[in-house]
């Protein structure tokens, strides 16, 4: 018997939701119940903040307005879990995330339980998606992420896209992409608060994501060329896939010629309200490097005073150096006997080379991988000590079918603002994007912890340009 059009359209959705969640709690398995509330600086934070935020996103946005009868979970959880939404009410304030020891771990999963089993009533009811939900289809360029692991197989399912669908559906989808931001920002706070403990605690065993192995040393590995989204096995954990490697040292760039493109999502698939709307920009001739730069080439800039040369550096940047101490990259320093408590290779740490901490432990640093946790400033130094630029986001949008992309949030030289006809949406979903176009820098790009199937050419990441605990690096244009 042939399923119903509305049959499928109704499975497409709820599969999809029942993926994203269960796989937040993929992340969550590793983790000892200590691990879920420290919160060492006010831009990370805690797991159990993350877990439960993200379930009331939907508890607030939709079931509370589309559930008849729906009774919330916890009446305090609104203030305690409401990030940054003014027009919903008061919350907890940012750094006081992790001070929170009650309500319990036990209390949040049973609360993602709750909201769950009542999100599946909802989307099992044929009206609640009707609307030209379409079955989901997956990209070869969006579905190459990283899974970050061989325990977590994480979701390879697109949101189902929808033609003229219903408000509720739209919610939903833009839930659950909400949520795959959150399982990146899991693994990122997690990162830079299991860095600050001087075991340097272990994730999950051999999980280093930001050491994928380029073409030319990987035994074997070949780029691929028609399909920059195929993925590949990398040696050093045969059963972890790795997405667009890096190309070979001298694989050079991309010439661009001069002329008007278009820019800005189109489509009827998912987007961000920051990515529209598509409009015209005129470009002058560019060269854009088919490659990332590497952690050899930015030592060679720390070895030759980059960090001391006042040329190189936005005043701000300049400023931001000497104030924090900055020497190298985020989570890098040079090995030393503290470094042997928890080295994840050997206890015997070399005194004069580099390591870096990862979720697999600290680590001696790959020379030829893509450097990792740079600033803004940092990205726009180097580039000034090679005698060239980052590139603006129009630039990068335009050319990105000419190089492959993916293991890095590439820093661009674009302030975050709105496009020409970007218009926020009513009521809270409003805040989403609208409000922080101020102070911020444009990347674009993905990671190798960016989500499967959350990363398209057109979405456009931004934080302060002091930042680094997001898995950013360095592309190069001129």
């Amino acid at each position: 018997m042939q399923a119903s059009r509305k049959t499928i359209q109704t499975k497409a959705l709820r599969e999809y939701y029942a993926e994203v969640r269960s796989y937040t709690e993929k992340l969550c398995e590793p983790l000892e119940i200590e691990d879920y509330i420290p919160q060492p600086v006010v831009d990370v934070s805690p797991p159990k903040w993350n877990i439960a935020h993200t379930t009331w996103f939907f508890e607030e946005m939709i079931l509370k307005k589309y559930l008849p009868g729906y009774k919330v979970f916890d009446e305090h959880f609104g203030f305690l879990f409401n990030s940054y939404y003014n027009s919903i009410g008061d919350r907890t304030a940012r750094d006081h995330r992790g001070a929170l020891s009650r309500p319990t771990v036990k209390q949040v999963f049973a609360y993602r339980k709750y909201v769950d089993e009542h999100m599946e009533r909802l989307l099992s009811e044929p009206p609640a998606v009707a609307g030209g939900i379409t079955q989901p289809s997956i990209d070869a360029r969006e579905a190459a992420t990283t899974p970050p692991h061989p325990d977590l197989t994480a979701p390879n399912l697109q949101p189902p896209a929808t033609a003229g669908g219903s408000d509720l559906v739209d919610l939903v989808i833009l839930g659950l992409n909400h949520e795959q931001q959150h399982q990146e920002l899991f693994l990122t706070d997690l990162k830079y608060t299991f860095s600050t403990n001087p075991l340097f605690p272990v994730y999950r065993e051999g999980y280093a994501p930001e050491e994928s192995e380029p073409p030319a040393i990987a035994g074997g590995l070949t780029q691929s060329s028609n399909n920059p989204g195929e993925a590949t096995t990398t040696p050093h954990h045969p059963d972890l896939t790795v997405a667009r490697l890096q190309p070979p040292a001298n694989a050079g760039g991309s010439d661009i010629a001069a002329g008007v493109y278009e820019i800005g999502f189109v489509g009827d698939g998912f987007c961000f309200d920051n990515e529209l709307a598509r409009h015209k920009v005129y470009l002058d001739d560019f060269t854009i490097s088919n490659r990332l730069v590497t952690n050899a080439e930015f030592i060679e800039f720390i070895d030759a005073g980059g960090y001391t040369d006042h040329r190189l550096w936005h005043s701000e940047g300049w400023d931001w150096v000497n104030q924090n101490g900055i020497e190298s990259p985020l989570y890098w320093q040079i090995g030393n006997a503290e470094c042997g408590v928890r080295s994840a290779e050997s206890t015997d740490v070399n005194a004069s080379e580099w390591y870096h901490y990862t979720l697999g432990g600290l680590r001696k640093l790959r020379m030829d991988a893509p450097v990792c946790h740079v600033s803004y400033y940092e990205a726009a130094a180097f580039a000034e000590w090679k005698g060239m630029r980052l590139p603006t986001e129009a630039e990068w949008e335009t050319a990105n079918e000419k190089f492959n992309w993916g293991q890095r949030w590439e820093w661009t030289n674009s302030a975050y603002l709105p496009y020409p006809g970007f218009a926020r949406a009513a009521g809270a979903v409003g805040e989403y994007n609208g409000k922080f176009m101020i102070n911020q820098m444009i990347l674009r790009g993905a990671s190798v912890i960016t989500p499967p199937g959350h990363s398209r050419p057109t979405y456009r990441n931004f934080f302060h340009p002091h930042l680094r605990w997001q898995f950013t690096g360095i592309r190069l244009a001129k």
